[in-house]
């Protein structure tokens, strides 16, 4: 299975729509294009992000990853001046799960991120989310801190590479 570097295009753009429905229905206004993907060149292909996508001949694309600039937006967390990216945009089409896909991404991710000289990967992600905080923590995340916001509760990790 192939794991390309991605450059905006439709397809990607409709994956990831269509990811961000299924996990945040309810909760956001999913019809809206987040503001990562109507900036899709500025965010992820300009130096500052890389956004990868796994295919398969007969599916077309069945998972991304991504990571973007850090943008301190979470005052609870200090990175002391480390070189650090936020990993965003995981996601698996349903059918193709549990073949080792996300695992691919993510290690394909990583190296990359080794290569530019990062030091450490953020996430966050949200116990709503099936399997997400397990899956992170067996890839060597570890919770920095949990937020008690009763909608989300976020739940902050990092990766230090």
């Amino acid at each position: 299975m192939p794991i390309d570097t991605v450059h905006a295009c439709a397809p990607v753009l409709d994956f990831l729509q269509q990811a961000r429905a299924e996990m945040f229905a309810g909760r956001l206004d999913t019809c809206a294009m987040a503001p990562d993907l109507r900036d899709f060149e500025s965010t992820y292909t300009q130096g500052h992000g890389l956004m990868l996508a796994a295919h398969e001949p007969a599916l077309g694309i069945v998972g991304t990853i991504a990571w973007r600039a850090y943008d301190h937006r979470f005052a609870q967390l200090d990175f002391a001046g480390r070189r650090v990216v936020e990993v965003v945009r995981l996601y698996v089409r349903p059918a193709c799960r549990r073949r080792g896909i996300a695992d691919a991404l993510f290690a394909a991710l990583k190296e990359q991120a080794r290569a530019q000289g990062i030091e450490v990967l953020y996430l966050h992600t949200h116990p709503f989310l099936p399997g997400a905080e397990a899956f992170w923590q067996r890839h060597g995340f570890e919770v920095l801190c949990r937020d008690a916001d009763p909608q989300w509760q976020t739940i902050h990790m990092q990766c230090a590479l």
